[in-house]
């Protein structure tokens, strides 16, 4: 599996200073006016739990194979497959498949749609939560 940090691969991205363009986008979003209406605007699609932790894992991984998601996400085949799909029916994941010897292997990558996708969210979240501590 290709990670871009050492070690296992990881299902949280840190913001820290080496990653200080998202920080400030994420800040940004956190001071935009939050309406009544906001938690009715979330990406339906990456609100879902296991799509959310699908794409926050490709957000701080180069490529996930099916086997590394499906372990690090604790879900079932069809499970994870259903959701793997619909994110890439949306252009926010790709998909490659090609053989080890004679074993199958699937790897995902998050695509640009994606990783703008779940910037936005988080970004959403964030004001959320900054204007429920506000209130």
């Amino acid at each position: 599996m290709a990670n871009r940090h050492s070690g296992r691969a990881r299902l949280v991205r840190g913001h820290g200073p080496d990653d200080p363009a998202a920080e400030s986008d994420m800040a940004a979003n956190a001071q935009a006016e939050v309406s009544p209406r906001t938690a009715l605007d979330l990406d339906r699609l990456i609100h879902e739990r296991i799509r959310l932790g699908i794409v926050s894992a490709l957000a701080v991984n180069d490529s996930l194979s099916f086997s590394d998601l499906k372990a690090l996400l604790k879900t079932t085949d069809g499970n994870l497959s259903v959701h793997a799909r619909k994110l890439e029916d949306a252009g926010y994941i790709a998909c490659s498949k090609h053989f080890e010897g004679r074993v199958p292997k699937t790897e995902f990558r998050l695509a640009t749609s994606g990783r703008r996708a779940l910037e936005r969210y988080l970004g959403h979240m964030e004001a959320l939560i900054h204007a429920t501590r506000s209130a």
